[in-house]
């Protein structure tokens, strides 16, 4: 078992607050003041929130089972942690070829707004609890649990 995010659509009301949390987790002030203040310029979600009419629902990294952004990354920036288990991106490894964000079936791999060649996904919020987009989710549309692998057992 491993612990994923999953989204709960039906529960979605497309309020972005799951969007300006992760923003803000990934600020280097941490303040939600300081990050749209001064910081939002150069900081992204690693989510976004996807709305078709009155359905609604966050895209972030799935965490794959089998991830084709690590089969195809050239330089081994894709990896998964061998302490965690988590899919994540080495930003110094990163050398900007796209091909994880071209593999991605869920679309969840975004070229960050730095205008560096630098890819960037959802860490999970790396060493939190839990992550950001969960723990500030009002309507509980996004949940932290334990998923069963595929072929093992379930």
């Amino acid at each position: 078992m491993s612990k994923r995010i999953v989204i709960h659509e039906e529960h979605c009301i497309g309020c972005r607050l799951c969007e300006v949390h992760c923003l803000v987790q990934h600020s280097s002030s941490k303040d939600i003041i300081k990050a749209y203040g001064g910081e939002h310029s150069h900081l992204m979600p690693r989510l976004t929130v996807e709305e078709d009419g009155p359905l609604s629902f966050a895209l972030q990294c799935r965490q794959c089972e089998e991830p084709s952004c690590v089969e195809a990354c050239v330089s081994g920036a894709m990896h998964r942690d061998p302490l965690t288990g988590m899919i994540m991106c080495d930003e110094e490894r990163c050398v900007g070829c796209w091909m994880c964000i071209m593999v991605c079936p869920a679309g969840a791999i975004q070229q960050n707004l730095l205008g560096t060649k630098i890819a960037s996904k959802c860490d999970l919020c790396y060493g939190a609890e839990l992550p950001a987009c969960v723990a500030h989710c009002p309507n509980e549309a996004l949940t932290f649990d334990d998923v069963a692998e595929k072929g093992a057992g379930s």
